[in-house]
């Protein structure tokens, strides 16, 4: 009895961390090639890889090192999303830019008031 809980929350576990690897594989994808390198990052091909192995891994089951590959690859997308996720958006890389992108009217110093 107690073993089949187990065996279920295991099983949302690893479901839950197989759409997050989706989610970061598909978020990689649909960002800009220069806005990994404006932000200082590696590049896309790179995250790609990496994320794609992972989603991968998720789906297929390496047996023996199946736990293993499972932490390294939550790592890796653990780190896409709190360090590169949020650079790219800052250098507006992909899907709307950042979260301000200012006005049509806004000049080198802030917005531009028609000179009043």
């Amino acid at each position: 009895m107690i073993l089949s809980g187990f065996n279920t929350l295991l099983t949302v576990v690893f479901l839950g961390l197989l759409v997050l690897a989706i989610f970061c594989f598909v978020d990689a994808v649909l960002r800009r090639e220069d806005a990994f390198r404006a932000a200082d990052k590696n590049t896309k091909n790179f995250w790609l890889i990496l994320l794609g192995v992972g989603v991968a891994v998720h789906l297929i089951g390496v047996p023996g090192l199946g736990f293993l590959l499972t932490i390294v690859v939550v790592i890796a997308n653990i780190v896409y999303l709190v360090d590169v996720r949020p650079a790219l958006i800052q250098v507006g890389g992909g899907r709307g830019g950042g979260r301000y992108r200012g006005s049509s009217s806004d000049g080198p110093y802030g917005p531009y008031n028609g000179g009043r």
